[in-house]
């Protein structure tokens, strides 16, 4: 099937309507909340980063500068702990398998099956899709609220080809297209959405979503090169961006977390790379910028309302956009995609039913982080009390100066107002006595405890040691018990994210797949796509993952049992054929061993084999018993017996089960047929 198809037509009026329209609907995504302080806010949080005070920024300047003596705030790291304890988790659920995402069918359907969990695979290794879902985990647990794109996308690549009479030393690479499923995590800083909607609702409800990216100028130009039409092409290069910045939308933003990070990429905006490369004074008839922003925005709309002549123009559909400097329209491209879904998915892993009034993980924990940092840091001001000491002294007796020294060395000289008189007259030391910071350790422990209740884990699944002489029955009970709250989580995200995920995935395959070959990790085989084959087996199909695996999609538990059952009974092993269904039970488990079944050839051939061999043992036994006979006679009286090309079976060649039989497909192999006549 074709893919979606750029518009090419559209009027200047029509551009600028929808250039109005995208600033519209990015203006509500920030209306009525200040979405980007609160994540800077939960980011300051999980770094530990809240403490900016000057007793603190002085501390640490000093250890900094070599004096290991001051005592610097402690944050305790409670939502550090809990967001990744329960990323970890998810990760272990979803992202663990090989592959990715499996896929599993009837037997009639294996070979496709195979094909399509081949192609996933490939695109998830291609793509690096854990690391862009365990992005999008933590950003769910942070903030309660995540997204990512899945869309379809073809793009240059050079395949380096020598022809066989060139040397290597010779070669050129080849321009060629790679076309398959992308997965890309999104910054929630730089995201739109319809905030009219839930989170989870967005991509079959909402109106519109999108997100913005820094580029460089080399990277827009690739991009404009890659597009299959652009429009507005030097009006995109000349435009301006305004730099990075905290007006939301119509900026890229970079938080600024760390001020010890060892770099600050905000800075990167204001250098004016074409002067430092030199290039400046070169003529052209495009004036380039530095930096440029680049908004993907997809959208519901009614293309009559903005005077854009395609088909069906009265009836909504969906749209993408590409937008440079939010300002610029270069692209425009009508989605007809089979899953007619805006295709950018939304995670909200707390969910209640209040949508964005759902505090997320991190902000239910951010009380307890606070007052576990006030104890802490009330036990280190009481040690700065001990060492720093506190008094009362006669002013006219000593110069404040010399009390408040920091060295611990230096002597006190007293002024003359006091020569003669006691020198505890003086100064008078009052006495240091810490009575409360043993108590607010124990309240650490107590708040902690507290944390752990709200966020459903414990320390074991923070693999911190448990004292207690558990057995190892009741040290599963707790764990599992322990874990309801994250298998929870697990099916909100299953329901969610990863099942409209893997719907988009597979409809996008059978939509938009050409025929190719690709290595399946498992199988260890080159597989050839027919893209015919999987469109016909599309409702079949069965792609799981971590929570919902294909043992439980195929049973194969009782799969197994029946199998026994049938070798055991040979009465129902008369009514069933067990090569297929033993290769379909391996096959549904990620091993193909169909290719070392027999052929129907081979069976025919051993059983006429087997029932040659008993006739002869029978006729021997009864011609031995008759000792007139000669031996040509009784030669002349045994049957013929069979040879292999009787039934079709070439000598020469190896037999199947030591080569694989090339000629038959893999269905044609589990079904048991003999390979098409040419």
């Amino acid at each position: 099937m074709a893919a979606n198809t750029p518009i090419t037509n559209l009027s200047p009026k029509a551009q600028e309507s929808i250039v109005q329209f995208y600033k519209s609907c990015a203006s509500i995504t920030s209306a009525s909340w200040n979405m980007r302080d609160q994540m800077l806010a939960l980011d300051k949080l999980y770094m530990r980063e809240m403490d900016r005070t000057l007793e603190q920024a002085q501390a640490r300047s000093a250890n900094v500068s070599g004096d290991p003596t001051k005592f610097q705030n402690i944050t305790v790291p409670l939502v550090l702990q809990a967001v990744e304890s329960a990323v970890t988790y998810q990760t272990s659920v979803f992202l663990t398998g090989v592959p990715l995402f499996g896929v599993s069918s009837t037997a009639d359907n294996a070979d496709a099956a195979l094909q399509m969990e081949s192609l996933i695979d490939e695109q998830a290794i291609r793509g690096g899709w854990a690391r862009e879902l365990q992005l999008l985990f933590r950003d769910g647990f942070k903030y309660n609220f995540g997204a990512a794109e899945v869309v379809w996308e073809r793009k240059k690549i050079f395949s380096p080809e020598t022809a066989l009479e060139f040397s290597a030393s010779q070669a050129k690479p080849v321009e060629t297209y790679w076309e398959g499923n992308t997965l890309k995590r999104l910054d929630p800083y730089n995201i739109i959405f319809d905030a009219r909607y839930k989170p989870t609702e967005i991509s079959s409800r909402g109106e519109f979503a999108g997100y913005t990216e820094l580029l460089s100028h080399v990277e827009l130009r690739l991009y404009m090169q890659e597009l299959a039409y652009r429009m507005n092409s030097k009006q995109a290069y000349e435009s301006n961006s305004g730099g990075t910045g905290t007006s939301f939308p119509y900026s890229y933003f970079l938080p600024q977390l760390n001020p010890t990070a060892i770099l600050d990429q905000s800075t990167f905006a204001s250098v004016d790379w074409l002067a430092w490369a030199g290039l400046a004074e070169r003529k052209s008839n495009i004036s380039f910028k530095n930096t440029y922003f680049r908004t993907t925005f997809y959208a519901r709309i009614v293309p009559a309302d903005f005077g854009i002549a395609a088909p069906a123009s009265h009836i909504p559909q969906i749209w993408k956009f590409v937008f440079i400097n939010n300002q610029v329209l270069v692209y425009a491209e009508r989605q007809t995609n089979a899953h007619n879904l805006l295709p950018i998915l939304f995670v909200q892993p707390l969910e209640d039913g209040l949508g964005y009034q759902t505090k997320s993980l991190a902000r239910n924990v951010e009380p307890f982080q606070s007052v576990g940092s006030a104890l802490v840091n009330s036990a280190i001001q009481a040690r700065r009390r001990a060492i720093s000491d506190r008094g009362l002294y006669n002013p006219t007796y000593v110069d404040h100066k010399q009390i408040n020294n920091d060295s611990a060395s230096a002597k006190i000289p007293v002024r003359p107002a006091a020569y003669g008189k006691p020198l505890s007259e003086a100064y008078y030391p009052i006495p240091y006595r810490d009575e409360q910071s043993a108590q607010a350790m124990g309240d650490l422990q107590a708040i902690s405890r507290m944390s752990e209740q709200v966020t459903g884990q414990n320390a074991a699944q923070q693999g911190q040691f448990v004292k207690g002489n558990k057995t190892l029955f009741e040290y599963q009970d707790i764990m599992s018990n322990a874990s309801g709250r994250s298998q929870t989580i697990s099916i909100l995200l299953e329901t969610q994210f990863f099942t409209p995920l893997k719907e988009l995935l597979k409809l996008n395959i059978l939509q938009y797949q050409q025929p190719v070959a690709v290595f399946n990790r498992e199988v260890e085989q080159v597989i050839p796509i027919d893209p015919v084959t999987l469109r016909q087996a599309t409702l079949a199909f069965k792609v799981s993952d971590g929570l919902v695996p294909a043992s439980k999609q195929m049973n194969t538990e009782a799969f197994q049992s029946a199998v026994q059952t049938i070798a055991a009974v040979p009465q129902l092993a008369n009514a069933y054929n067990l090569g297929p269904m033993f290769s379909y039970l391996f096959k549904s488990q990620r091993a193909d061993v169909a290719q070392f079944e027999k052929s129907p050839e081979e069976i025919r051939y051993e059983q006429a084999q087997a029932q040659w061999q008993q006739a002869v043992q029978m006729l021997t036994e009864t011609l031995l018993k008759n000792p007139d006979m000669t031996p040509e006679q009784i030669q002349q009286s045994l049957p013929p017996q069979p040879t292999p090309d009787q039934f079709g079976i070439d000598p020469s060649k190896p037999p199947k089960t030591q080569k694989p039989d090339k000629s038959r497909s893999i269905l044609q192999q589990v079904a048991g047929q003999d390979a098409p006549q040419s």
